[in-house]
């Protein structure tokens, strides 16, 4: 089991229409740093993002932000943070959050939350990473997700094992708890070839 000191959050640009978001990023924030975890994330100031790494390092916590240039330019970078790395791509950005993240949280967000979270958990169904991925369900803001998974895993596109990859959690306590001693149980996604 590869000790968590580093966590991934992916989450919304924006707060959402409902104090209940803002409430979970904090209490998400507060317990990252409780627990001497780092915080690596987007890099910015605005939305869900903000309120989250604003939390950690009230906290005293260490903050990690990832941020493309372009979007560094828009002045949304934070400027406050532990560390800030500048990339040039999305891409980029994606793929150094990963290699500094030991496990990876989405909570609620848009496009780009979602986005993120298929990606990760496509680079863990295939292998190129044995990281623990969750999402902090706030509201059961991901429930119609879960459901969709369920509906692929049903119609026969997605394994169990595959789909089980990700773990589910309202309580940020909870999620943190479980993330530590979960053991991501790799099955390769080959495909056979259908008979016609």
């Amino acid at each position: 089991m590869h000790p968590i000191k580093s966590i991934c959050v992916f989450c919304g640009s924006s707060q959402g229409n409902d104090p209940v978001f803002s409430n979970a990023a904090r209490k998400l924030g507060l317990e990252i740093a409780k627990q001497g975890l780092t915080l690596i994330y987007g890099g910015g100031n605005i939305g869900l993002m903000g309120v989250l790494a604003d939390q950690v390092l009230k906290e005293n916590g260490k903050v990690h932000g990832v941020i493309p240039n372009f979007l560094s330019e828009k002045e949304v970078g934070h400027k406050g943070l532990t560390q800030m790395t500048y990339v040039e791509s999305m891409h980029q950005r994606k793929q150094l959050m990963a290699e500094l993240s030991d496990a990876f949280i989405a909570i609620p967000g848009g496009f780009g939350t979602l986005e993120e979270l298929a990606e990760i958990l496509t680079w863990a169904q295939l292998g190129l990473i044995k990281k623990p991925i969750g999402i902090l369900n706030v509201n059961s803001f991901f429930n119609p997700l879960l459901s969709q998974l369920d509906g692929m895993v049903n119609a026969g596109f997605l394994r169990q094992e595959n789909r089980d990859l990700l773990i589910n959690h309202s309580s940020p306590n909870e999620l943190l708890d479980a993330i530590k001693v979960f053991e991501p149980a790799y099955t390769p996604k080959w495909l056979k070839k259908e008979q016609t």
